[in-house]
């Protein structure tokens, strides 16, 4: 980093301890999730940093444009078993954790810098909220991208209900979601769920380039465009409000406790077969 970088990541970002973040190029911003001996999952503190980051994005005067990815084989894992556990029958905890599910999705929704995400490897949960929703998204052919809630017991909440089905369909939406069945690369973007995917010894380099264009374009049509288009998504705020609400009630089931247990001991889920709902 050059001196006047130093002092912009000592002010704005030096908070934020639980994320990497460098400048790879004037005016872009890179942010990597970095626990790679974990695939980068996100434990409680790393998902309030990654829920506030997007404010202080927002305000950022000397960047035009973000990189988001991962360190090591993984983009993120997603929330870590730690995470999961205090949510369990917990509703201060599940309040908490609600409100910053919803926040994330909005904050980044609302932040007028253009974001890039480079998936390279597996991409779930938390982690998968700013992969997906970013604004460019480019997987690598070793991404692999799965939304595994039902599986662990909960509705799919996160980032699922306000843009899986804008990005491809609701035919795809909901097979993949239903049954967590993990999608590649290549197969996301055959179906329209990621912008692109490319050779993995590229990824990071088109990110950058991609990322160095937005950040050098007339940035009030860049921003505005993003903000019209992001309107489709606060349309759907709703429905996305009630699929987070939902997946939250969930952890006062049981059958998250039986989802988490069989994650844990490395076999299928026993969930109960008969559902008053």
């Amino acid at each position: 980093l050059t001196m006047r970088e130093d002092l912009f990541m000592s002010d704005r970002y030096a908070k934020y301890d639980k994320l990497k973040f460098d400048y790879p190029a004037e005016r872009v911003l890179r942010i990597t999730f970095d626990r790679p001996e974990t695939f980068n999952s996100v434990d409680a503190k790393t998902h309030t940093q990654m829920t506030d980051m997007w404010v202080d994005i927002d305000r950022d005067p000397d960047i035009n444009a973000v990189i988001v990815t991962g360190a090591g084989k993984a983009f993120s894992a997603g929330g870590d078993f730690s995470l999961i556990e205090s949510m369990i029958g917990n509703s201060h905890g599940i309040m908490k954790t609600w409100k910053e599910a919803k926040d994330l999705v909005y904050n980044i929704i609302n932040c007028n810098k253009p974001i890039i995400s480079a998936i390279n490897g597996p991409a779930a949960g938390a982690g998968l909220v700013v992969g997906i929703l970013a604004d460019v998204s480019i997987a690598g052919k070793k991404a692999k991208i799965v939304d595994g809630h039902p599986r662990l017991g909960v509705a799919a909440g996160d980032v699922a209900a306000i843009i899986w089905p804008l990005l491809c369909g609701m035919a795809k939406s909901k097979y993949y979601l239903l049954t967590c069945r993990p999608v590649s690369g290549e197969e996301a973007d055959r179906i329209g769920l990621v912008s692109m995917c490319v050779e993995d010894d590229i990824l990071q380099q088109t990110a950058l380039d991609i990322a160095t264009e937005l950040a050098n374009g007339s940035q009030s049509a860049i921003r505005w465009t993003k903000y019209s288009l992001n309107n489709w998504l606060r349309q759907a705020g709703p429905i996305f409000d009630a699929s987070t609400a939902l997946e939250m009630l969930g952890f006062m089931s049981e059958d998250v406790k039986e989802g988490v247990l069989s994650h844990r001991e490395k076999r299928a889920p026993n969930f109960r077969k008969d559902c008053p709902i």
